[in-house]
């Protein structure tokens, strides 16, 4: 049940050409929202720092979104409403300099989550991004760091799965209301967030995602957290964003270099040529982080993860690896049915293709998710191998 006070807050964020600071004056002087939403003209003209434009928006109160209709919403899509103002806000997003007036989220925000590590980079990741976003998170999760990220397809979205895969926690931080689901191919995984996390926003309920509202979630993803990792990230990503929000707001950053030629590679070798901490293995990362942080992280058993990122991704130039006799326990059935259809020491995809009778396109997907989960090797010629 929302309170008045609470109410009142997403009321006076909803209205058009009312900010953070304006609300900071109008509780200051009325003591509350709900005050503030029931002054007169000739109160609101008495303040000083309140232009006559400003005065006269808040007669009006102009919004797009009824508050009505928004309070249905929030009910409808089981939405928790945080503001500013309450004790649970997260304490790390308080600190930075324009923190969101009001909170949407779906699934929970615990106190664990301060310690927590943002990763992000290119939608359009290749295969080496997209491993390196999901193990990092995988081993982040495994010492019990929260993973946040934009939901965005490529690293973003490894980023998720890793965190979810390990058992760990992850939030998602949206550029449009919770009710849509942007992308429409990350539905499942947003059930799974949603479960073993949070999913963010600062928007109303029914806001689409717009260009405009990506570089204001940003502020979020880097603020929600200790630092921020770029992996994959061209010269005009909006990575990069998040990456200079984050050191603005005091928090480290971090990057991961890429393949020379890759114009995936541009903006995070700007990052490091700039100062960002290159990383090669998780423990680049953890090494960095304040003191206080490192005493509550876990150590987890060792597992094929735990290998450097490069490593984890030149395995593939070893001649004859080792075989796995059974498949990991944790497969779906399809990671199954390609798993399977692997014969020792290797298999050509053409191969794997005819032995599952399943399409192409859905085999490349099943192979990839199984390097993902460090279960699969790819060599040369696209032939395929079973780790250890």
């Amino acid at each position: 049940m929302l309170s008045n006070e609470t109410i009142s807050l997403i009321h006076l964020n909803l209205i058009q050409g009312v900010g953070l600071k304006t609300v900071q004056v109008l509780r200051d002087v009325f003591g509350t929202a709900e005050r503030a939403l029931q002054a007169t003209a000739d109160e609101l003209r008495k303040i000083d720092t309140l232009s006559p434009a400003l005065c006269e928006i808040l007669v009006r109160k102009p919004v797009l979104y009824p508050i009505e209709r928004e309070l249905e919403l929030i009910n409808e899509y089981g939405c928790q409403v945080l503001t500013l103002y309450d004790d649970a806000y997260p304490q790390h997003l308080k600190q930075i300099d324009t923190p969101p007036l009001v909170l949407y989220i779906k699934g929970e925000l615990t106190p664990a989550d301060s310690l927590s590590i943002s990763l992000v980079g290119s939608r359009n990741a290749r295969d080496y991004g997209r491993k390196v976003s999901y193990r990092l998170s995988y081993q982040l999760a495994q010492r019990g760091l929260t993973v946040v990220s934009g939901l965005a397809k490529g690293i973003d979205t490894a980023a998720h799965r890793g965190a979810l895969e390990a058992g760990g926690r992850t939030i998602a931080v949206m550029g449009n209301g919770l009710s849509v689901i942007y992308p429409a191919m990350n539905r499942d995984l947003v059930k799974k967030i949603e479960a073993s996390g949070a999913l963010v926003s600062e928007f109303p309920i029914e806001v689409k995602p717009k260009p405009s509202n990506f570089p204001r979630r940003n502020r979020i993803i880097s603020g929600l957290t200790l630092g921020t990792v770029v992996v994959e990230a061209s010269n005009r990503s909006g990575a990069l964003i998040t990456a200079r929000l984050a050191g603005e707001q005091g928090r480290e950053v971090f990057a991961v270099p890429g393949e020379i030629f890759s114009e995936l590679s541009t903006g995070t070798h700007r990052l490091i040529n700039n100062g960002a901490k290159l990383i090669n293995t998780v423990d680049d990362l953890l090494n960095e982080l304040p003191q206080h942080a490192l005493n509550q992280i876990q150590s987890p058993m060792p597992t094929p993860q735990e290998l450097p990122i490069e490593k984890a991704d030149t395995k593939s130039t070893v001649a004859q690896p080792p075989v796995q006799s059974a498949p990991p326990p944790d497969l779906t059935p399809d990671e199954k049915t390609v798993f399977d259809a692997i014969e020792v020491p290797s298999s050509h995809i053409d191969t794997i293709v005819r032995a599952t009778q399943l399409p192409i396109s859905q085999v490349s997907s099943v192979l990839l998710m199984l390097e993902l989960k460090g279960v699969v090797q790819q060599l040369p010629g696209k032939q395929f191998s079973k780790s250890n």
